[in-house]
């Protein structure tokens, strides 16, 4: 008996359902008798959902299993579907492209985040709360600042660029002072041990 490798079969076009069930819907597809084709098409379904339980959780899962089942049968399947077939050329449209943001980032270690915050407090109208804001706002650059630069920073070079991300909107007064964050530990990956002298251990252990 000759073995069959999988290099040498058919490729499959839904590799999830296995090669049992793309064998069962090519048999359906070359049933001439309609009523058959049709009896065979729905049992293939029940079996699909049955394998493939996941696909319960998918809204309206039949009409999935539906889809599915025209796929593998390359489109030749013809049979009466409860739902509309799905168009060829809708699977294999290419996405529309991603509209990325443009805009520049003042200062990389603060992020979009911060400079959005800086926005909004700019808006605020309440004095006190704003002012509140501002604080936390100052805090996070720190924080920020110190995570991405592993370096220490002082609170008067916070406040500076604070205003000059807003514009000369916000400020804090002068000798605030923000939370104390200590930087990371800097990890030296590339430190040498010190290696040992086998002769001197050896002189060591003798006395």
């Amino acid at each position: 008996m000759e073995l069959e490798y999988n290099t040498q079969r058919e490729k499959l076009i839904i590799s999830e359902y296995g090669r049992h069930i793309q064998k069962m819907v090519d048999f359906a597809v070359n049933l001439e008798d309609k009523e058959k084709r049709q009896k065979t098409s729905e049992s293939i379904i029940n079996l699909m959902g049955e394998l493939n339980p996941h696909l319960r959780d998918i809204e309206d899962f039949k009409h999935k299993l539906w889809d599915h089942i025209f796929i593998i049968s390359d489109f030749k399947l013809d049979v009466d579907s409860p739902y509309p077939k799905p168009n060829i050329e809708d699977l294999f449209k290419k996405p529309e492209p991603l509209n990325y943001p443009n805009q520049k980032i003042k200062y990389n270690h603060y992020g979009k985040i911060v400079e959005l915050m800086i926005e909004e407090a700019v808006k605020m109208e309440d004095a006190d709360l704003k002012e509140k804001l501002v604080l936390a706002i100052a805090n996070q650059m720190k924080k920020s600042y110190i995570n991405w630069n592993l370096d220490s920073v002082e609170d008067k070079t916070i406040l500076k660029q604070l205003v000059t991300l807003s514009n000369q909107k916000l400020s804090l007064p002068e000798g605030t002072e923000l939370h104390k964050v200590n930087p990371p530990p800097k990890q030296n990956q590339f430190k040498k041990k010190k290696k040992t002298n086998p002769r001197n251990h050896r002189n060591h252990s003798r006395n």
